[in-house]
């Protein structure tokens, strides 16, 4: 009994740590976080911290998860919940909106993308099947309402591209308003359904 009670006290410390990481980079800032300054924040030293994850590349792989499964479910809110695009499209815009909010995370997502494009690093696998994952969600989601010269998997990475892209162009241009364009090009591949008359 003692074993499963120390496992679930773990789980919930790595909740609570990914959580308050989560807070504290959307607020400093992802260069102006470090290791320790998680740890604090937490009450844990940094040896401490990395107890749960590894390394600090690992940790900060586990918050952006955490982060993916939070903008999730402001996405789809529960597995079942049956989705149109209509609802993709407040949906997405309402996450790109938070994103505005929360430039540390936007810059760690950044960073880290970057950082994983080579196959050995931690993040490599997550940002793989996190971009496959949601091409296919798009998809799905998508397949129906658009104009049939558009191949869906090709809008979806459309739809991907430009959202990740407009991450970057917003931290260097910070008056750029990505929910605007984001809904200019849902506009053309996904247009909304007209209200009736």
């Amino acid at each position: 009994m003692a074993r499963r009670g120390s496992y679930a006290k773990g789980v919930a410390k790595r909740e609570e740590i990914l959580e308050r990481a989560l807070d504290v980079i959307a607020r400093e800032g992802f260069r102006r976080t470090s290791v320790k300054d998680l740890a604090e924040a937490v009450g844990l030293s940094q040896a401490g911290l990395l107890h749960y994850f590894g390394t600090k590349e690992r940790l900060f792989t586990e918050i952006l998860r955490k982060r993916d499964e939070l903008d999730n479910a402001a996405i789809v809110p529960t597995p079942d919940a049956g989705m149109d695009a209509d609802d993709l499209r407040e949906r997405w815009v309402g996450v790109i909106r938070h994103n505005q909010q929360v430039p540390g995370l936007v810059h760690l997502f950044a960073a880290m993308s970057v950082d994983a494009a080579d196959a050995e690093h931690p993040a490599h696998e997550y940002f793989t099947e996190r971009n496959a994952r949601l091409r296919e969600a798009l998809t799905d989601v998508m397949r129906d309402r658009l104009d049939p010269r558009i191949d869906p998997e090709t809008a979806s990475r459309l739809l991907q591209a430009v959202s990740d892209g407009l991450q970057l162009q917003w931290m260097l241009e910070p008056d750029l308003d990505m929910a605007a364009t984001t809904t200019a090009l849902l506009d053309l591949i996904v247009p909304p359904t007209e209200e009736p008359t």
